[in-house]
C-alpha cells in the first residue's frame, strides 16, 4: 500500500509518500523566513502560504518518490490540533485527493504522530515497529510539552503536560528577550555552548512537584525581570551566552528529571523523545547520560523527523489503517481540541 500524507498544522507545508513503512519522500516547505520578521507565527500568513504551496509540495513528493497518483491506496492528513485555518487547507486538499482518486482518507492527531516518530530510523528512513516496547514518551516542542505512557503500539495515555507555556515556547521567548533571531530555540542552544550555566541561576518550575506536569511561564518571566535589572548584559556576547546557558540548563533540568521519574515510576525500559526541542543538544546529552545510568534504552527522534513533517503522519496512518481504523468522511472537519 502506498500512502500520500499531508501536514499543515502550523508553519510548515509538508507532503510525504510512504510504502510499507518506507519513507519514499518527505518534502517540507518551511515558512521560518516569512514569520521571522514578526518574531512568531502569524496564522493568516501561514494559511496563505499553505494554500499557495500544498498542491506544489504534494506533486513534488510524488515526483521524488517516483509514484504516479494512480498508484496511491491511502491518503492521510493532520486533522488537529493546530492553527484552525492552517489545518483546514491540508484537510480540504487531502479530501480532494482522496475523492478524486477514490481512496480512503485517515485523519491523524498531530501529537500522536510525533509520539511514534521516534521509530523512524535509518537511511533510507523507515518506520520499524517490530522492536516496539512499552515506554515513556516526551513530546516537546514550541507548542506542547507532554509526557505519555505508551503501553503498546497505538495504546497510550497522557500522564503529564504543560500547565502554561511549552518548553519550546520558553526557549523562543528567551531568545526574543535576548534579541536573537527567530526561532530563538536553536540560537539559545548554539550560544549556550559558549556560556557558563552556573553564572546566572534561573528557577526550575515544578521540578519537585510530584505530578508529571510542567510549567515554564515563570522561568520565562524570571529571565525577563533579570534582563530588566541587568540591561548591560545584552551588550556583551559573553553575558548573552551565559544567560542562554543558564536558562537552557533550567529547562533541561526539569524535562530530564520529570521524564526519568516517570520512567522509573512506570517501570518501563525505554524512553522516547520527539518534537522540535528533541534537537536541543543539551537535552540529548543529558537524557543519554540519565538513561545510561538507569539502564534504560533511549529512542531519540532523528533530526529530520523532529519538527513538523508529513512522513510521521503517513507512517501512523498506515499503521491505523492496517488495524481497521475507520476512514474520514469526505465532509469531515478539523478538530483543534482533539485529546491525545
Amino acid at each position: 500500500m502506498i500512502v500520500l500524507a499531508l501536514e499543515t498544522s502550523c508553519d510548515e507545508t509538508s507532503a510525504a509518500v510512504i510504502q510499507d513503512g518506507l519513507i519514499l519522500s518527505n518534502v517540507v516547505s518551511s515558512q521560518i523566513k516569512l514569520h521571522a520578521e514578526y518574531g512568531g507565527v502569524v496564522p493568516e500568513l501561514a494559511t496563505r502560504e499553505h494554500l499557495k504551496n500544498v498542491q506544489v509540495v504534494a506533486q513534488e513528493a510524488l515526483q521524488q518518490a517516483g509514484i504516479d497518483s494512480g498508484q496511491l491506496g491511502l491518503a492521510a492528513v493532520t486533522q488537529g490540533p493546530g492553527l484552525p485555518s492552517a489545518l483546514m487547507i491540508g484537510l480540504k486538499a487531502a479530501q480532494g485527493f482522496a475523492f478524486r482518486l477514490g481512496i480512503p482518507l485517515i485523519g491523524i492527531h498531530h501529537h500522536e504522530a510525533h509520539l511514534y516518530s521516534s521509530w523512524i530510523k535509518g537511511d533510507p528512513a523507515r518506520a520499524d515497529f517490530r522492536d516496539f516496547e512499552p515506554s515513556v514518551a516526551l513530546i516537546v516542542s514550541g507548542g506542547h510539552t507532554i509526557l505519555v505512557h505508551v503501553s503498546a503500539l497505538l495504546q497510550h495515555r497522557v500522564i503529564g503536560g504543560t500547565v502554561d507555556d511549552a518548553a519550546g515556547e520558553c526557549f523562543d521567548k528567551v531568545g526574543k528577550l535576548l534579541g536573537l533571531p527567530y526561532p530563538g530555540g536553536p540560537e539559545v542552544d548554539r550560544l549556550a555552548r559558549a556560556g557558563d550555566a552556573k553564572k546566572y541561576s534561573f528557577p526550575r518550575p515544578m521540578l519537585h512537584d510530584p505530578s508529571f506536569d510542567f510549567s515554564f511561564a515563570g522561568l520565562k518571566t524570571s529571565v525577563r525581570y533579570f534582563l530588566q535589572k541587568n540591561p548591560l548584559i545584552l551588550e556583551s556576547r559573553e553575558g548573552v551566552c551565559d544567560v542562554c546557558a543558564g536558562a537552557q540548563t533550567a529547562i533541561v533540568d526539569v524535562l530530564v528529571a520529570k521524564t526519568m521519574r516517570a520512567a522509573r515510576f512506570l517501570n518501563v525500559g525505554c524512553v522516547a523523545v520527539s518534537g522540535g526541542v528533541a534537537c536541543n543538544s543539551l537535552l540529548r546529552e543529558r537524557l543519554e547520560e540519565a538513561c545510561r545510568l538507569d539502564g534504560i534504552r533511549l529512542r531519540l527522534c532523528e533530526w529530520g523527523f523532529s519538527t513538523d513533517n508529513a512522513a510521521m503522519i503517513g507512517v501512523l496512518a498506515e499503521q491505523k489503517f492496517i488495524r481497521g481504523h475507520p476512514p474520514l468522511a469526505m465532509d469531515a472537519e478539523i478538530d483543534t481540541s482533539w485529546a491525545l
